[in-house]
């Protein structure tokens, strides 16, 4: 795969190191990852003589970008903090197939207990990252923001958000407690489209709030209603053309449904303002690396 070109506009290292969660947070979610996978202890490393040190090479197998570096070292260092890793790669960085990414130094027993789950972490997140840059990348040069959407791995919440920036696209609401999102099964227990946002800004003042739209008619109801963000859902391309122009700047709209890399940049061409693919985050093929001892 060819190296994609860079934006200006993609998050730099800067930018990502203050869109990570905070250090404990991380140390905890891998934790329990640990915990998960070494239970009682790691019956194979113990064989090995415990004061025996190695160093090792984390290697891609093929062409990604990578994400999850934090959570790739907290799993050695929660085991031993004297583990030592020199990355040569910066999450968000394209790497090629073959490239070395990190060296890391330390007890062996720790290098081999920690093995699996740092690689689980960092081959999923990097696999949300590629793929992020693979619809970041369809819509160059449009004024369109690609968003993820809660359909994430289950745990995984945080970090595949993470994920999504490090690849060059953007975040919804991070979960059901920090913006508001009116859907159809709502809107029919509040009774219509007005009376599910009056409820929602009277009890929300100054929250996020989005209404979805199944029409052109209900998008007509919700700007008489003085929405200011409108999900479109499952909008032909004509009717996202049409409801562009009805619109007419009253209201942020965003497409959502139907949404993959061969339909992306013409949905972007009708002039939508955001566009929401559960697919960044759902459907993620890990990516491909191996830490082997160094020669």
């Amino acid at each position: 795969m060819d190296t994609p070109t860079t934006p200006a506009t993609w998050p730099t290292p800067d930018d990502l190191r203050i869109l990570l969660p905070d250090r404990k947070l991380i140390e905890s979610q891998v934790q329990a990852a640990l915990a998960e996978d070494v239970g009682t202890g790691d019956l194979t490393a113990a064989l090995l003589p415990s004061r025996q040190q190695a160093q090792v090479e984390l290697i891609t197998r093929e062409a990604a970008v990578l994400s999850g570096s934090a959570w790739f070292a907290a799993a050695f260092r929660l085991l031993d903090s004297n583990v030592v890793l020199h990355w040569e790669a910066q999450d968000g960085e394209w790497i090629s197939a073959g490239q070395r990414l990190c060296v890391i130094t330390g007890p062996t027993r720790t290098l081999l207990t920690a093995e699996r789950t740092a690689i689980n972490y960092l081959q999923t997140l990097s696999g949300t990252a590629t793929r992020a840059r693979a619809y970041a990348q369809a819509v160059a040069g449009l004024p369109v923001r690609i968003l993820d959407t809660r359909k994430t791995l289950p745990g995984l919440r945080l970090q595949q958000k993470y994920a999504v920036r490090c690849g060059g696209c953007h975040n919804h609401r991070m979960g059901l407690y920090d913006a508001i999102l009116i859907k159809e099964n709502h809107i029919l227990a509040a009774g219509s489209i007005s009376a599910a946002l009056q409820a929602a800004q009277r009890a929300n003042p100054g929250v996020e709030i989005e209404i979805e739209v199944e029409g052109l008619a209900e998008l007509e109801q919700a700007l008489n209603a003085d929405a200011q963000l409108i999900l479109l859902d499952n909008f032909s391309l004509t009717e996202l053309r049409e409801a562009v122009t009805v619109t007419a700047g009253r209201a942020r709209l965003e497409a959502s449904g139907g949404v993959n890399l061969s339909t992306i940049r013409m949905i972007a061409e009708t002039g939508v303002d955001r566009i929401s693919v559960g697919d960044l985050t759902k459907d993620v093929t890990a990516v491909d690396l191996s830490m082997r001892f160094a020669p």
